[in-house]
């Protein structure tokens, strides 16, 4: 396994060789204040697995600054409230970083907690790293020099979905379905607006918002969409509102297809299987299959937990918190923000970067396609004989989305 991440990180340190490494051999310390138990709590538990295991495998010598990263979860029961109780208690326990993703509200409520600390304690700043947040007022009207968000955000998926979905003919009649919060409501209007614009021959016939982790039985839902005609279905849910959304699906024999964000995510492929062959579709930075070093830790991690390692956008962040320290020749906060904010590099997924205007990564995204494991595409998620194959990438300046963001930098 050293071996092999080597490989990925030699490029780097060799750029970096003759520098005076002040930061090498120090620990840096990640607070993941995330919904550790709850209706969220199995993609919570995933993601700290994730973060420790990517950090385990690509620290010291295995990264470009040579530091060791270490995470720490903490559980915010996925509460904006409890997220804010929780940062509070990283912060007197000495966390110079935190990293949050699962959840909008904790998100905006963490950045805007992150920003008035950082003010209002010098010497003592603290970076967010959100790696799965998509709410897209986190890097427009609410942005904060402080937050990094390496996943793409709500609208750029948007973008690049409709993109692929304008050239699929059999889309004509299409019901919305997502949860009642901004990152459901987001997808919703971003997807209208899309569609609009490429295909303003197809048609919404329905557009539900379901209450956010409540709803056990979507039979009534699955009813009204059968009922109003659609060929498609588009969906931003996640964790147990999907996994409950498709078991009611399979129950009703009710087979069109589905557009997703977040299918891949711990618990829906397992009842998708179950429900046998079926059209779904993801947007997202990363697939199932992706080949060399990252292919070999994906596995390493379903061998080592039983599980599938699906968040990259961890992958990509270790990397860009490393290389920033490497350039800052530091691992102090203020000097690590001001080398990310702006900082390019190569990502698993191609070329990246970290906008300067807002911080939101700017980085390619694919559609892949759940399908049976064959030759070309052998990883089995969850264990079931199906995975997300690629079907097509969509370079980033295809889903980049404009700013509004007027960021407050630090004097």
């Amino acid at each position: 396994m050293k071996n092999v991440i080597r490989v990925v990180a030699v490029c780097a340190v060799l750029a970096c060789s003759g520098a005076t490494w002040a930061q090498k051999g120090e620990t840096v310390r990640i607070a993941l204040i995330e919904g550790l138990s709850g209706s969220f709590g199995n993609v919570g538990q995933n993601q700290l697995k994730s973060w420790q295991f990517l950090a385990e495998n690509l620290n010291a010598a295995n990264n470009v600054a040579g530091v060791k990263f270490e995470i720490v979860g903490m559980d915010s029961k996925g509460s904006p409230q409890e997220a804010l109780n929780t940062f509070k208690a990283a912060v007197d326990q000495g966390f110079r970083y935190i990293t949050q993703g699962n959840g909008s509200g904790a998100a905006l409520a963490l950045s805007d907690a992150v920003a008035k600390h950082n003010e209002r304690n010098p010497g003592k700043e603290v970076v967010y790293l959100n790696y799965a947040a998509v709410d897209p007022a986190l890097t427009n009207e609410k942005c904060n020099y402080w937050h990094f968000r390496l996943d793409a955000d709500t609208s750029q998926k948007m973008e690049a979905l409709t993109s692929f979905m304008k050239d699929q003919s059999m889309v004509k009649k299409v019901y919305l379905l997502n949860q009642n919060y901004s990152h459901g409501q987001q997808v919703a209007r971003y997807f209208k607006e899309g569609m609009a614009r490429k295909r303003p021959d197809a048609s919404i016939v329905g557009d539900d918002l379901v209450p956010l982790g409540q709803v056990k039985d979507f039979a009534p839902y699955v009813a009204k969409i059968k009922q109003s005609g659609a060929d498609t279905i588009v969906t931003g849910n996640w964790g147990a509102d999907l996994t409950l959304f498709v078991k009611a699906l399979n129950d009703a024999g009710l087979k069109m297809p589905m557009y997703t964000y977040y299918a891949a995510v711990s618990g829906t492929p397992t009842v998708l299987a179950a429900g046998g062959e079926s059209e779904v579709y993801q947007i997202s930075y990363g697939h199932s299959n992706h080949t060399g070093a990252l292919a070999k830790l994906t596995s390493d991690y379903q061998k080592k937990f039983g599980d599938d390692l699906y968040t990259y956008s961890i992958y990509n962040g270790i990397l860009l918190m490393s290389e920033a320290m490497a350039k800052a020749k530091s691992t102090d906060p203020v000097k690590v923000a001001a080398v990310m904010n702006g900082l390019r590099f190569k990502g698993f997924n191609g070329d990246s970067e970290m906008r300067k205007s807002d911080n939101q990564m700017q980085q390619g995204l694919y559609i892949s396609k759940w399908q049976k494991v064959d030759k070309k595409y052998p990883y089995s998620v969850e264990k079931t004989g199906y995975t997300f194959a690629p079907v097509k990438y969509i370079e980033s300046y295809v889903a980049s989305t404009p700013t509004s963001c007027q960021m407050k930098r630090p004097s």
